[in-house]
Order: structure tokens, then C-alpha cells, then sequence
């Protein structure tokens, strides 16, 4: 046997335990989101093992408008300068590349930030998992004493002086303005920034030809490799764990090794889970260098490197490389502002 049939082997395995975990998530015990699609929407889908984003989805409109005005808020921060939009930029992949967020008074993060778009896809939020669902995430960022450091009671009471933002909670919300009435809010606008109609996208719904050669080879290598045993689903990506550094040791070969780095380890103290993270998304990867937790990678070109040589135990060939680019390039959506989202009323 082999050894790239050997991986390809431990892929199909893996990817069936990565289905079957995140269909478990979303339907064990968990109410579904707002903004969850269904399989039946799709209509003369490519059977493949990634699925494409929905064209729209449906949700209140009001909702979405008063949670971008809050998204790009800077009254959320103690100091006034800080907004959500400040690291999840929405006109750079929903990221602000840069290697570290930098938070109030210039303090710098300890990890990269990962992008908005989609993030509602994903079966947990953060590197770590750590929150279950975007409104648990959002108590991250702004507590935090190196991103924006403020408390809800200064938040509340910053918003509640605004006459327009009493008038609006007031009509969506019995409560008023309160954390929760916030962070559903926000939440339900980041679940609105979907960039659906990629070519890959067009692909699994029946355009032959939205893929040239190149793209669709680079395609059937990233299947044949096995990237598609984390890669998968409609955010291909970001819906299972995995180790960073899977058979070669990335963490002893990079060194200076930091908390930040132990991943899932740091909530669970399990040793299994030590250097374990969320599997991020691959949506619109094209546009959110630097990669990896770390940024270690500046370019795609050396991203798909590292997951060769690190999960796959393969040093891929510059011409390999080359075409699992051009595939990766065919999932940049798009996000027009007729498609944010549909009307819920």
C-alpha cells in the first residue's frame, strides 16, 4: 500500500467521523439557528462532499440592520475605539490582516483573527471552540482587556443615551436594551454576512463550465490527498477539531511554543485535546492571509505547504501547489447587499 492510499484511507475514515459529529451538534440537544438552510432548498446539487451556500437566507430584517449599526459601533470599547468591524473588516474577507488584532490603548491579541463571513456556519465559535454559538462569542471581544475592555454595564449604559437606539430595541425587543437584546442583534447580522454564488459554488449546482481545467484538477487533488477529510460541508471547514500537526510535529518544528498554542488543551486540560483547534473555514481563503492560528503563513502558496507536510505527511510539488491554489481561489464568494440576507417580518 502506498502511503498516499494509506492517508487517503485515514481521510474517508476521518471524514465520516467529521460528518457524523457535526450533524450530531447541530441536532443534539441544540436549537437550530434562525438562519440554519435545509438540504431540500437545494435543487440539482453535484453530489459531492462540499455543499454550496444557500443563495439567501432568512432572516429579520430589522434585526440585521440594528445589529450592523452596533457591528460597527465603537462604543462598545471602554476607550471609544474599538468596533467589531475594527478586526472583522467586511471589505477584506471579514478579517483585518493582520498577524495579531491590535484592541484598545494598541494592546495586541495573542492570536490571529479569523473571518466573520459565514461564521455562522460554523459549529463553534473561536479557535477553541469555546463558545457555542455566535451570541456566546460575542462576550469574548468585548470584555476582553486587550480587544475592547469595556464591561456590559458601560456598554448599556453608553447605548441607552442614544435616542435612536432605545427607539429601535424598544420596537424589537420587549426588554429593551439589554446584553442579551445586544448580542442577538449583532448576532443575527453576522449570521446575514453569507457570500454565496462562488464558482465552486456554481459548480455543485450544475454549471459544468464555471470551473476551468486547472480549478477542477485542483479540486480532485485536494480530495485525493485527503484535505477533504476536514475540509468538507458547506463551509468546508469549521464544523470538526483537529490537530495542528497531525503527523509531523508543526509546534517542535516551529518552537517557541506558547499558551495560545496548546488549542482546545487550555479548556479541557485533557492531554488528547493539546494542540487541537476548530478547523477553519476555507470560504474565501484567497482573501484572509495571514493563515493559521499562529499567521505562520503569508501566502496560500505556503499554507497549502504546511497542511502537506504537517496533516498529510506529503511534499507537495510546486505544481501540485500550484492547482489546489486555483481550486481554493473558486471559493472567494460574493456579498452584494441585495444578498445579506432574506425578510423574516
Amino acid at each position: 500500500m502506498t502511503k498516499r492510499l494509506r492517508y487517503l484511507i485515514l481521510a474517508v475514515l476521518a471524514l465520516a467521523g467529521a460528518a457524523f459529529a457535526f450533524w450530531y451538534s447541530l441536532f443534539a440537544g441544540h436549537d437550530l439557528p434562525q438562519s440554519t438552510w435545509h438540504p431540500a432548498v437545494e435543487k440539482n446539487v453535484v453530489n459531492e462532499p462540499i455543499t454550496p451556500i444557500p443563495l439567501e437566507i432568512m432572516l429579520d430584517q430589522r434585526k440585521v440592520a440594528l445589529g450592523q449599526r452596533l457591528f460597527n459601533d465603537t462604543r462598545l470599547s471602554h476607550d471609544n475605539t474599538i468596533s467589531c468591524a475594527s478586526c472583522h473588516n467586511l471589505s477584506r474577507g471579514g478579517e483585518d490582516g493582520l498577524p495579531r488584532s491590535i484592541g484598545i490603548a494598541g494592546a495586541e491579541g495573542g492570536i490571529n483573527a479569523p473571518t466573520v463571513f459565514n461564521s455562522g456556519f460554523n459549529f463553534r465559535q473561536f479557535w477553541d471552540g469555546r463558545a457555542a454559538t455566535l451570541e456566546d462569542q460575542i462576550d469574548g471581544p468585548v470584555q476582553h482587556p486587550k480587544e475592547m475592555g469595556a464591561s456590559w454595564p458601560e456598554v448599556i449604559a453608553a447605548l441607552e443615551k442614544d435616542g435612536g437606539y432605545r427607539d429601535d430595541f424598544a420596537a424589537l425587543y420587549g426588554a429593551g436594551i439589554k446584553r442579551e437584546t445586544v448580542k442577538d442583534a449583532i448576532a443575527t447580522f453576522e449570521r446575514s454576512l453569507i457570500t454565496p454564488n462562488a464558482k465552486f459554488d456554481r459548480f455543485l449546482r450544475g454549471e459544468k463550465n464555471s470551473l476551468d481545467g486547472e480549478e477542477y484538477a485542483g479540486y480532485q487533488l485536494f480530495k485525493e490527498l485527503g484535505c477533504i477529510s476536514c475540509h468538507q460541508g458547506m463551509n468546508v471547514g469549521g464544523n470538526m477539531y483537529e490537530k495542528l500537526g497531525l503527523v509531523e510535529n508543526y509546534f517542535a518544528q516551529r518552537g517557541n511554543v506558547q499558551e495560545v498554542d496548546f488549542g482546545r488543551y487550555n479548556l479541557t486540560g485533557k492531554p488528547e485535546h493539546l494542540y487541537e483547534f476548530r478547523v477553519p473555514s476555507l470560504r474565501n481563503v484567497a482573501l484572509t492571509a495571514p493563515y493559521f492560528h499562529d499567521a505562520s503563513a503569508s501566502t496560500l502558496e505556503q499554507a497549502v505547504a504546511i497542511m502537506g507536510k504537517y496533516q498529510l505527511g506529503v511534499e507537495l510539488r510546486d505544481a501540485e501547489i500550484a492547482i489546489l491554489v486555483k481550486f481554493l481561489n473558486t471559493l472567494t464568494g460574493e456579498y452584494p447587499e441585495t444578498q445579506r440576507a432574506g425578510v423574516n417580518k
